[in-house]
């Protein structure tokens, strides 16, 4: 792989810290959610950070594929992205992800088509793959 760009960020505290990258464009406060035993303080968590970059990697895929495929996707499109989080059988945590694409205007064929092709070509989708369920969705 021929890398084209490296993000670097840094965490402190865990959960109840900051996470921040080395240019400062990201700085923001970690809180618990009370779901995982935290204070559900004001601050964002790990799940809403790697959902949120999830959904911006799937819906910058998904264009370069309708454009690869002579598709106009509609202006309003967006993808939302859920990310669990929850104990495994074999010990330790793991993560499931659903992705849920809105294409109005789009084909219901074409859509799941054009979602299938994303899931492909998503780096995110393709470092998960194997790893973390993902299921996806027509919104």
């Amino acid at each position: 792989m021929s890398i084209l760009y490296t993000a670097r960020a840094s965490a402190n505290k865990g959960r109840q810290g900051r996470a921040y990258s080395d240019d400062d464009r990201l700085d923001v406060q970690l809180s618990t959610p009370a779901a995982l035993g935290g204070d559900d303080g004001p601050g964002t968590n790990p799940e809403q950070l790697f959902a949120a970059g999830y959904a911006a990697c799937f819906m910058s895929a998904m264009g370069l594929v309708a454009q690869q495929a002579k598709i106009k996707l509609p202006d309003d499109a967006k993808v939302d992205a859920e990310v669990g989080i929850g104990p495994r059988e074999a010990g330790g945590f793991s993560l499931a992800v659903t992705l849920i694409a809105h294409l109005p205007g789009v084909d219901e064929a074409q859509a799941n088509e054009l979602l299938e092709k994303t899931e492909q070509v998503c780096p995110y989708s393709n470092a998960t793959r194997g790893n973390v369920t993902t299921t996806l969705k027509l919104g």
